[in-house]
């Protein structure tokens, strides 16, 4: 086995009642992904040779979110570290460094992560091996109910303390644990036999380790961390408050990579959001699931977008809404109130207003009026319009599908399709126009003779 291998533990058999929800706390989602995901991805990034996710029984759901990891059963909720024991089997062989996890700390990055690992992969400050348990510290300003890291004269961890077991001069102790704990791996099977359950909660801390490695004189280290790296979430106020942390640092990571957005506090990014560089954003965005969006487009206030790909170029909005399966070519404009769904618009096409697209194909530089829909569902099936390069599509036009509109055609305004029109040809069809003279006067004259002759009743 390699020196540096990894194992990653993520601990998600909480029931989260806190959260008033039949969803499983983990799978709550920030920034679009379930929490458990960003935990997992965190980690990924450092390529751990094993992932092991503990869940209570009957958390199938939970099971097939985190997949492909390896799911360890806690078949009773007794502790952090009885939960960490339930893990034990699929680290059978295993003498790397553990790494444990909570599955509802969605804030954590790689980079927390790689500096808890050199710490644990550096000497000891006293020589020898490196430390046996390397635990997350944060300083709060208020320390409130969190565990208290102790540190010995030599800024070594001495032990963690649980608030309920704590003494006053613990309390007052401002540096307070963080959650994430790095385990030697071949000493850890050792200490989870030594645990014990005597304490206010009755339950088995895997803080304790810190305490039973120091009494074999092992070193334990504290690395401390940002707060918001390592904040868990257990009610939906805090659940608000890590989406709004999420958004910031989304926002942040775009606009560092060249997007340009005049209100950053008011476009909602996907944690799987693409952007190209010299993207430009309005207010009042919302990027939905697997959005991926090329250089230089330019999406105006208040555009919803998922499921979408939008090439180079081409520009959104106003109001526009991408739905799943929209394929923006390059240089089109997508514009007021249009809806696009599972269809593809191609380079240089225009869908300017108050438009519906749906299973449909708009050649390259065609231009569809304003008010036109095509009519892709008729109560049963889905059906394909195929507008061809260069077609003129007239305001107010209805295109029954199964239709295609040949290259360089043009539809009237006002017109419904329901047969192809070949290309170059002009397609018309709308009622006749007749103008009945002096029939508009007479008919408010009799309306008015009407309204009198009711009031005189």
């Amino acid at each position: 086995m390699a020196k540096h291998s990894l194992a990653v533990i993520v601990l998600a058999a909480g029931q989260g009642t806190r959260m008033r929800s039949a969803l499983p706390k983990v799978l709550h989602p920030v920034a679009g992904l379930p929490m458990v995901r960003h935990v997992l991805n965190a980690a990924a990034m450092l390529k751990p040779e094993r992932s092991i996710v503990v869940l209570a029984p009957g958390m199938e759901q939970v099971a097939k979110a985190v997949a492909p990891a390896t799911i360890a059963i806690q078949q009773q909720p007794l502790g952090t570290g009885h939960a960490v024991q339930a893990a034990l089997p699929a680290l059978k062989g295993f003498t790397g460094d553990v790494l444990v996890l909570f599955g509802d700390t969605p804030m954590l990055t790689t980079a927390t992560l790689k500096a808890m690992l050199a710490a644990r992969r550096s000497k000891s400050r006293s020589g020898g091996d490196g430390p046996a348990v390397v635990v997350s510290g944060f300083r709060p300003a208020d320390a409130a109910a969190y565990g208290r890291l102790v540190l010995d004269a030599k800024g070594e961890l001495e032990a963690i303390v649980e608030y309920k077991d704590a003494t006053p001069e613990q309390r007052a102790i401002g540096f307070c644990n963080g959650g994430v704990m790095l385990l030697d791996g071949a000493r850890l099977p050792g200490l989870l036999k030594r645990l014990d359950n005597s304490n206010a909660k009755g339950e088995y801390y895997l803080t304790d380790l810190v305490q039973l490695a120091r009494a074999k004189g092992w070193g334990c280290r504290a690395v401390e961390v940002s707060e918001i790296d390592v904040m868990g979430v257990n009610n939906r106020a805090e659940l608000a408050l890590a989406e709004a942390y999420m958004q910031a640092r989304l926002r942040a990571a775009a606009l560092e990579a060249g997007v340009t957005m005049t209100a950053p506090e008011t476009v909602y990014l996907r944690a799987d959001t693409k952007l190209g560089r010299d993207v430009s954003i309005e207010p009042h965005v919302v990027f939905g699931a697997n959005v991926e969006i090329g250089d230089s487009v330019t999406i105006r206030a208040f555009s919803h977008i998922e499921g979408a790909r939008v090439a180079a170029g081409a520009v959104l909005g106003p109001y526009a809404r991408l739905r799943p399966g929209a394929d923006i070519g390059p240089e089109a404009h997508i514009g007021n109130f249009v809806e696009i769904k599972q269809a593809r618009v191609e380079a240089g096409a225009k869908v300017n207003h108050l438009t519906y697209i749906g299973d449909a194909r708009i050649g390259a530089k065609a231009n569809i009026g304003a008010g036109t829909i095509t009519c892709n569902y008729d109560g049963f099936n889905k059906s394909h319009t195929d507008i061809g390069a260069g077609a003129f599509i007239g305001s107010n036009s209805a295109l029954v599908a199964p239709v295609t509109i040949g290259d360089g055609a043009i539809v009237a305004a006002g017109s419904t399709i329901t047969g192809d029109v070949p290309a170059d040809a002009m397609a018309l069809a709308r009622g006749r126009q007749e103008n009945k003279l002096g029939l508009a006067g007479r008919f408010r004259a009799q309306q008015a003779k009407k309204k009198q002759q009711s009031k005189n009743q």
